[in-house]
């Protein structure tokens, strides 16, 4: 689909001191005007952001709004110049699981891939994940969704964007964030930009920006017993363990990250506790 794009993160390259990509995942066009909408992991807190078109234009853009708690950011596409071909958005209330659904994106840095499956559950509870950071259900599917994917869209037979890809647990466990949900965060997107039209308009500044708070540079999956019992029946190596936490993603260069910490290790104690 035209309306798919490619997220390039780039960051210092500390060899040659120029730009470099360090990380990357995939958005889908809501608007015209060059709006997309991604994962908020994915952009949040970078300098540098790149939009790779299907034509194979790579263009800056700019994030304009993120919600961490539901992982939801929006990102405008600078100097197109060009009217962009937008994706349709139908309704996640009205899913039912067994319906099949087809995953699109650029996992691995493979652009343009689909994978199809069908839907599993449509009421996943962030609680029931250990996800204590939103209250939200979660679109569990069988289709399935690698690293790259993340911020692309979930799609219908009807060609339809039912959910944003977000995240993996093992193959064939996958979710993603509702489209109803996203409906909700492009409103406050639109209050966003009628705001700073107002503020710029009467020739004042912005209000400043939050201060940025201490991370650790990691989301994890909070292991429950049902978790464990479908983990351990779809992989045989996964530990003989009772509770924890699955670690999902690090960020690069993160705390996280230089602790040693990777995605996929299961965390059962600290320094002993």
């Amino acid at each position: 689909s035209p309306a798919v794009v490619y997220i390039e993160i780039q960051g210092k390259n500390p060899f040659t001191g120029g730009r470099a990509p360090t990380s990357n995942g995939s958005g889908f066009i809501v608007r015209e005007d060059g709006l997309v909408v991604t994962n908020a992991h994915v952009v949040a807190n970078k300098r540098f952001v790149k939009v790779r078109l299907q034509d194979g234009r790579l263009l800056d853009g700019a994030v304009v709004l993120v919600d961490q708690a539901a992982d939801i950011a929006a990102v405008k596409i600078l100097n197109c110049n060009t009217t962009l071909k937008t994706v349709k958005l139908g309704n996640s209330s009205t899913l039912r699981p067994g319906e099949w659904v087809v995953a699109m994106g650029g996992p691995l840095s493979l652009s343009n891939t689909i994978t199809a499956g069908v839907i599993s559950s449509v009421q996943r509870g962030s609680r029931e994940l250990g996800l204590r950071h939103n209250d939200m259900d979660y679109i569990q599917t069988d289709a399935a969704i690698n690293f790259g994917n993340s911020g692309g869209p979930l799609v219908n037979l009807d060609g339809e964007v039912i959910g944003v890809n977000t995240m993996k647990v093992t193959t064939g466990i996958s979710f993603a964030i509702p489209i109803d949900k996203v409906k909700e965060f492009l409103k406050s997107v639109e209050e966003k930009e009628k705001a700073q039209k107002g503020w710029f308009g009467r020739g004042q500044v912005a209000p400043p920006a939050p201060p940025k708070r201490r991370y650790l540079g990691v989301t994890m999956v909070t292991l429950t017993p049902n978790i464990i019992m479908e983990l351990q029946e779809r992989r045989t190596d996964f530990p003989d363990v009772r509770a924890g936490v699955l670690v999902h993603r690090i960020i690069v260069g993160s705390p996280a990250y230089s602790a040693g910490i990777r995605p996929g290790d299961v965390i059962t104690s600290i320094n002993g506790r």
